[in-house]
């Protein structure tokens, strides 16, 4: 049992108890979030660094034995799980404020600790930058949210496109360089699917391979775009990031940099929807526009008014008309704002379909959103929504990090009081969010008891889920 101190901003220190094995993140579940429903949200919000970006620059840092310094570091757990997992190998970490210094010239192989890579999906990412600079890598299979089948085939088949030799035992993912190869050799890879994780995984392998390497079908996701950004202040040569064919030319060694995490579209997007939800007029700042475009459509077709300026989007909401939207890899709509704009289409005008293709088992929010008074019928993937003119408050547990931003979502537009569980889970991606609520006007609290609302179960009358399998890590 670890007890660490996270510094998220000047005025506020959370104490964080790190509870390694199966009980981890236990003392969250025993917290909710007390929503005052019908609020309204004023004001400007600043968005944290990405969390998704985050994860994999720290794994990046594996790659030099020079210093790297990351500036805008959200605080949140999966961050701290990371940093216990670099701990472990001997990463030397020291931050301030949202400030990290990465020292891994003193980094010590064996495998990586497998109650920490379990609780954390992106952990997993290490393995190409682990195999690359030090010709083998021993890393658990991953775990994270349960929204459905993450397959890694994908890294795994890339990887031995690359030169490499993987045993799957145990649960352990052992890879080591055929033969006795120093390197692994550049190649041509195309990707089954455009998969986030396996995209990123390669490009760090690639970049210390000897030979250049094509990856075809890439992702495009802008936080593979700032991986790339900073693989090349790092000394990496890269062409083509946020294209679908990315080609690298193997280096012989990686420096230090000072690199800024891009801001969280996912945050933004997520205070967008709550806005247009409440009929509310706020600014979010800073972000990077055209990465939420996908969102601000919707948000404009769904009759809230949009004006972008520089970093900043401010969002005015207005009368709310029921849209479709089909989630999509980048640039279309992202899958973890589907279930927050779900929760914002349940009390429009008219009806909407919502189409979920990238997990199959991310529709877990549709029956409790339904027992808050909403009309929803669930078939597969598809959510039909007949919009109702208000829903009601109630006690529920998120069981993943978007649908429990979802339900906060609709304790905020709901008549009553809500007590929203599953904080565990909100934790991992977003930082001081009650507190960013509470600064533009909502009435919510954080609860401290031991009282842990287990959510019972529930089962949707529909067929088994097929759904195209695109990983978005």
């Amino acid at each position: 049992m670890d007890l660490v101190w996270l510094f998220c901003h000047d005025k506020f220190k959370i104490l964080v108890l790190m509870i390694c094995g199966s009980q981890n993140n236990s003392h969250l579940k025993s917290q909710n979030l007390k929503i005052f429903g019908q609020g309204k949200l004023n004001g400007t919000v600043p968005i944290s660094g990405a969390k998704n970006s985050a994860l994999v620059l720290l794994a990046a840092s594996l790659l030099t034995n020079e210093t790297i310094i990351l500036e805008n570091i959200p605080c949140l757990t999966d961050i701290e799980k990371m940093r216990n997992i670099l701990n472990d190998i001997g990463v030397n970490l020291a931050d301030k404020n949202n400030r990290l210094e990465i020292d891994s010239k003193n980094i010590f192989i064996k495998q990586l600790p497998f109650e920490l890579v379990n609780g954390l999906r992106a952990s997993f990412f290490c393995i190409g930058a682990l195999l690359t600079k030090f010709g083998e890598a021993k890393v658990p299979l991953p775990g994270g949210c349960n929204i459905g089948s993450r397959p890694i085939d994908e890294h795994i088949n890339g990887l031995q496109a690359l030169g490499a030799e993987i045993i799957i035992e145990e649960g352990i993912v052992k890879a080591k360089i055929k033969g006795n190869k120093k390197k692994l050799n550049g190649t041509q890879i195309k990707l089954k699917c455009p998969s986030v994780g396996a995209t990123e995984t390669l490009i760090m392998a690639a970049t210390l391979a000897e030979g250049r390497t094509t990856i075809e079908n890439a992702a495009r996701e802008p936080e593979i775009q700032d991986l790339c950004i900073m693989l090349s202040k790092m000394g990496a040569k890269i062409y083509g990031s946020g294209n679908e064919k990315i080609i690298i030319d193997g280096v012989n060694k990686l420096g230090g940099c000072t690199h800024k995490v891009i801001p969280d579209r996912i945050e933004a997007g997520t205070f967008l929807i709550a806005a247009a939800a409440t009929s509310s007029s706020i600014t979010v700042s800073p972000v990077i526009p055209h990465h939420l475009e996908a969102v601000t459509n919707k948000l404009q077709e769904s009759g809230s008014k949009i004006t972008i300026k520089g970093n900043s989007i401010t969002i005015k909401g207005k009368e709310i008309k029921g849209v479709d939207i089909h989630t999509a890899p980048f640039p279309g709509f992202p899958t973890d704002l589907q279930a927050p704009f779900t929760a914002l289409m349940t009390i429009a005008n008219g009806e909407s379909e919502i189409t979920e293709t990238i997990f199959e088992d991310r529709m877990n929010h549709i029956h409790l959103l339904n027992k808050m008074g909403a009309s929803i019928k669930l078939n597969k993937n598809i959510a039909y929504i007949k919009g109702v003119e208000k829903i009601k408050g109630m006690d529920l547990v998120g069981s993943d990090l978007r649908s429990s931003a979802a339900l906060i979502i609709a304790g905020i537009i709901a008549k009553g009081n809500s007590k929203i569980y599953g904080l565990e889970h909100l934790d991992r991606g977003y930082e001081n969010f009650e507190s960013k609520l509470k600064n533009l006007g909502i009435k919510i609290t954080r609860e401290f008891g031991n009282k842990i609302l287990i959510e019972e179960k529930y089962e949707v009358n529909s067929e088994p889920n097929q759904v195209t399998r695109i990983e978005a890590a």
